[in-house]
């Protein structure tokens, strides 16, 4: 199994653990290994855009809001769902501002998880 897209994935259940009110739904926490094939292939994909858009922004993604962070990374998962399922449920493909705010939170995470991966390589 490939490890692509488990830093996205760790820093998604960082990030509901710490952001969402009460008891998060198990398939929120599900750990990697157990994670379904298309959610990995999603993950994967969205954890290399934002490699790339650091990559060909210079480094400066430092300078972006964590709105405007959250927002990329949401936008990119919209457009994996999209590839992977057919008919989607209006909340997995939901615009930015209908996103809760813990999930809004997270998605900004998963944005500075990957930022702080990249320096420290």
């Amino acid at each position: 199994m490939s490890t692509e897209g488990k830093l996205f994935r760790e820093a998604w259940i960082a990030g509901v653990t710490k952001h969402y009110p009460g008891e998060p739904k198990p398939g929120y926490v599900t750990p990697w290994e157990e994670t379904p094939d298309w959610e990995r292939a999603c993950a994967a994909a969205v954890e290399q855009q934002v490699r790339d858009f650091i990559e060909l922004s210079g480094g400066k993604t430092d300078r972006l809001t964590r709105e405007q962070k959250s927002r990329f990374v949401a936008l990119c998962w919209i457009a994996q769902i999209y590839k992977h399922i057919e008919e989607p449920k209006p909340g997995y493909v939901a615009d930015w501002p209908e996103l809760p705010g813990w999930q809004q939170e997270t998605d900004a995470d998963i944005f500075e998880a990957i930022e702080a991966a990249r320096t420290t390589v």
